[in-house]
């Protein structure tokens, strides 16, 4: 059995993790077309349109990969862990119907209209078709929020003979943990898809695509890049406090914190020793943990050792995955803050631009396009292997919801999803620049252009 929980636990991660790519990338790409489709009827000017075109095929490509995935990794609640439906099910279903009347149905229905109605319907048909699917994806993103944010911070439910009842379906919705989680991942998609177009776009200039459509995609990604990194940081220390006063042992874990006490240091570099239940080799800034966990130099903090059941069973999460997770996040987020200041100071440099960026920056930013992925991958594994044992937090077990199944099938099916997936990720960060390289050429794919409206009064000249 504890075979087949590690391997069902592989496999559900493997599946989440190929998954949560592509909506991370859908969710704030729906907006970014939206803006470029607007400031197109606005001014008049090619240039966005040429933008959106691009870019619409890439949010079509993704959608049509987050269903699919999506689809696979509902299955696994029934094959792998049936217990969890079994036990919270009564509040885990209707959330996900929910996320599919108000918000699949809605992209599925408009997603036609968005991407070859470009001649066939009014230009104001057009841009809300596009509204539509843009809000679409935010309401789905909002319903599985709300599921992932209860198995969290469960409230407004009863226990009746083992299963979950839901009484106030308003505090399951807004539990206390949902308006950080879904603040935060709102914000890492539309960071991710910042950097996916900033660096797709240096790729096309380099290799000589430089369009007015490819200027003004590079120079709107770079520069909301650079004014959402700062709120994201603030968002995530909000949401680190959130999470030390429901979900303590995660954030001991993330911080490598052993003892309860005060004047903790962060810990910048440790190897976490479970067994021996401290840090090897730590290296860390005295007292700066204490200050930001409880924004005082000589705070208390609690420490693992504090979630330890009197019969020795541990009720904290494995300490190095959640620990060196988290570090990886953090440090792409400020790779992803210092490439994105310095390349929007020198675009407004001299006013020259995206002519102002030498080649060496464009190639870092190349080399930054999936950065935003890294991060959230890891804010994922920090978040969800953080809440372990716990499935939902007090309530339900991992253990206690996993199928009775041969662990050799379980990893037949892992073999066979990693291999698939492989080979799709890989396929689809080719085809992206198989686009790039193509469009940049001049080589059209697609439907045309539609004719543009008449220009604004105030409309800006292209550059």
């Amino acid at each position: 059995m504890m075979e087949t929980l590690l391997l069902s636990r592989i496999q559900f991660a493997a599946n989440i993790s190929f998954h949560i790519l592509f909506p991370t990338i859908t969710i704030a790409l729906g907006w970014v077309l939206l803006f470029f489709k607007v400031r197109y009827s606005q001014t008049g000017q090619e240039r966005w349109m040429e933008a959106y075109r691009f870019w619409v095929k890439i949010f079509a490509l993704s959608f049509a990969m987050g269903v699919v995935s999506g689809i696979t990794m509902s299955f696994q609640f029934g094959t792998n862990w049936p217990g969890f439906m079994e036990k919270v099910g009564n509040i885990a279903g209707p959330l996900l119907a929910y996320e599919i009347m108000t918000a699949f149905f809605l992209e599925a229905v408009f997603l036609g209209i968005m991407l070859f109605g470009f001649r066939r319907v009014p230009n104001w048909v057009h841009t809300g078709a596009t509204f539509l699917v843009a809000f679409g994806t935010l309401m789905s993103t909002f319903w599985i929020i709300v599921l992932n944010s209860w198995m969290h911070t469960p409230q407004g439910f009863e226990m009746r003979d083992g299963v979950a009842h839901a009484t106030d379906w308003f505090a399951i919705i807004f539990n206390p943990s949902m308006p950080y989680r879904f603040a935060h991942m709102v914000l890492a998609s539309f960071l991710t898809v910042s950097f996916l177009i900033a660096g797709v776009s240096a790729f096309r200039w380099l290799i000589g695509g430089r369009t007015a459509g490819v200027r003004v995609a590079l120079k709107t990604a770079v520069f909301g890049a650079a004014l959402l990194m700062p709120v994201q940081i603030f968002l995530g220390d909000m949401h680190g406090l959130n999470t030390k006063e429901f979900q303590p042992a995660k954030v001991a874990a993330m911080e490598g914190h052993w003892e309860t006490g005060g004047n903790v240091p962060l810990i910048l570099f440790a190897l976490p020793d479970q067994e021996a239940r401290e840090n090897r080799f730590e290296i860390g800034i005295p007292n700066l943990a204490s200050f930001i966990l409880t924004h005082e130099w000589d705070g208390v903090v609690k420490g693992l050792n504090d979630f330890v059941a009197e019969d020795g069973t541990v009720l904290h999460p494995r300490v190095a995955p959640v620990f060196w997770s988290f570090r990886v996040m953090i440090g792409t987020g400020m790779a992803m803050l210092l490439l994105s200041w310095v390349a929007s100071f020198m675009m407004l440099r001299r006013k020259r631009g995206v002519e102002g960026l030498p080649k060496p920056l464009l190639y870092a930013l190349v080399g930054m396009s999936f950065s935003g992925w890294i991060a959230t991958l890891a804010g994922w594994y920090t978040t969800e292997i953080g809440r372990q044992p716990w499935l939902v937090q007090g309530v339900m077990t991992t253990a206690e919801a996993v199928a009775d199944v041969p662990a050799p099938m379980v990893l037949s099916t892992l073999i066979a999803y990693l291999v698939v997936y492989g080979l799709l990720l890989s396929a689809y960060i080719y085809v992206i620049f198989y686009l790039a390289r193509k469009m940049s050429r001049g080589e059209d794919i697609g439907t045309r252009i539609a004719p543009a409206p008449a220009a604004a009064p105030n409309a800006i000249p292209a550059e």
